[in-house]
């Protein structure tokens, strides 16, 4: 069993295509002797957003401050704290920050999703 502090995990840029104001740290994975899964805690500045992507592997986000918005292909929804969303393989999706404050959620992945291929989709989806 292992316990850490959140702040003890380093917080890194997302130097992904199409990605701006956002952060990730890794909580738990592979290097944690975690068998299947891999949490990271996002953190998308006001004004930022993920990159418009897709990937073949799902995951699972918990939203834990702030507001957004979750874009499902071409669909919006409003995305709030307490908020749970299911991204199926191969969904094109985009989580935007569109409130005052830093949006923070959880991301859970399977470990075999580590270091395979991420699509960003040609048009980021928001104003630049």
């Amino acid at each position: 069993m292992q316990l850490k502090k959140l702040t003890d995990v380093p917080a890194n840029e997302v130097a992904m295509e199409g990605a701006a104001g956002c952060r990730v740290r890794w909580l738990i994975g592979e290097r944690d002797q975690a068998p299947t899964f891999a949490m990271r805690e996002f953190e998308v500045a006001p004004g930022g957003h993920t990159p418009r992507h897709f990937h073949d592997y799902e995951h699972e986000i918990y939203v834990l401050a702030g507001k957004g918005t979750l874009v499902d292909g071409d669909r919006e929804m409003p995305l709030a704290a307490g908020d749970v969303v299911f991204v199926a393989p191969n969904d094109i999706h985009q989580f935007r920050n569109s409130g005052p404050e830093p949006m923070r959620f959880l991301c859970l992945i399977p470990n075999s999703a580590t270091g395979k291929n991420v699509t960003v989709a040609p048009e980021c989806g928001c104003e630049t």
